[in-house]
């Protein structure tokens, strides 16, 4: 066995060499190897044998790769693929990828890849390939997660109590070193920062955004959850929100219909959650910090000019002093200060 914290995934020998050794693939095999891009957390691979067989195999960073220091324990590995169990028993079936294999002393695990014509949602919308089915079927996922975890509290709350991850992949680096760099908004980022620490009552996916959702026709299929947690759903609403937001800031050509279809995922979610759908002021709080944490914080959007990230973020600033408290107001009172 390598020793533990020396095997490097993205070494493809490596790699093949790790699979035979764990009984994953013959050793006379050889399987396409291909790295997967897109994430700052981990190292991620496809693995294609010749017998049809596709797994991704997802390896966590301890320094996350990004403009600045990001420091995240790689045990977050085995919180993720616990994750992906638990919401594989929530959500119907195909929505989250199986987990077929785990190294918790290699920081890794291996689950089945997604067929090969799921699209990603982000690289679809920055496409301007906006559809409103698509924004339906995210928000009866997400308030399927809220809202059946939610009958299952004593289970979940005891499996993802723990939020250190949370802190580390979240609240640090989104909120607590925005504050930092913009001081104007310190008391507004405490305050949302309580909110997720003290109101907590459903499973919260913590990483819910375009990036992580494949489309295959008119289902989604859910991807990372290392940030899994026992928390404040007002938080996944805001984190998405935020994505929707900014891609409309972004792309003028594609802003009414973004807008809308923002608006119809906040109402498929409300019918899917149900009295488990997250407060809906505390949802626009949690959407004006991530607006500002995505231009400001240590993990920036990588889509938007020097002048759009200002624009936000002065934009952001003057919300926080006395705005919207519903989505709507929001969506309408974001897109009015950066347009």
């Amino acid at each position: 066995m390598t020793p533990t914290g020396a095997l490097d995934i993205e070494d493809a020998a490596q790699l093949k060499s790790y699979l035979a050794r764990n009984g994953l693939i013959w050793e006379t095999e050889t399987p396409r190897i291909e790295r997967l891009s897109g994430g700052v957390s981990s190292r991620t691979m496809l693995v294609e044998r010749l017998s049809g067989e596709r797994w991704v195999v997802k390896q966590a960073l301890a320094a996350l790769r990004v403009h600045v220091e990001w420091l995240s324990s790689p045990e977050r590995s085995a919180r993720e693929a616990e994750g992906a169990r638990a919401l594989a028993a929530l959500l119907p079936e195909g929505a989250v990828p199986a987990v077929v294999f785990e190294d918790r002393a290699e920081h890794l695990f291996i689950m089945r890849a997604a067929p090969a014509a799921a699209r990603n949602w982000k690289t679809m919308l920055l496409a301007g390939e906006v559809r409103l089915e698509h924004f339906r079927a995210a928000g009866a996922l997400l308030g399927r997660i809220h809202g059946q975890s939610r009958a299952r509290r004593s289970e979940f709350e005891a499996m993802f109590g723990d939020t250190s991850f949370f802190e580390s992949l979240r609240l640090e680096p989104y909120y607590e070193y925005t504050a930092q760099q913009v001081p104007e908004a310190a008391m507004f980022f405490a305050a949302l920062c309580r909110d997720a620490r003290q109101r907590r009552s459903a499973l919260v996916h913590g990483d819910f955004s375009p990036k992580n959702l494949l489309v295959l026709g008119e289902e989604m299929i859910l991807l990372d959850h290392e940030v899994i947690h026992w928390g404040n759903p007002a938080f996944d609403i805001g984190f998405l929100f935020a994505h929707f937001l900014s891609k409309a800031h972004h792309l003028p050509a594609s802003r009414p219909d973004l807008l809308d279809g923002a608006l119809t995922f906040w109402s498929s979610y409300l019918e899917s959650a149900g009295s488990a759908s997250a407060p809906e002021d505390e949802a626009v709080g949690q959407g004006l910090g991530c607006l500002l944490a995505r231009v400001a914080g240590r993990s920036q959007l990588e889509y938007l000019s020097a002048g759009e990230k200002q624009r936000q973020q002065r934009a952001c600033l003057a919300l926080m002093r006395g705005g919207p408290k519903a989505i709507r107001g929001l969506v309408t009172d974001f897109i009015s200060e950066v347009a």
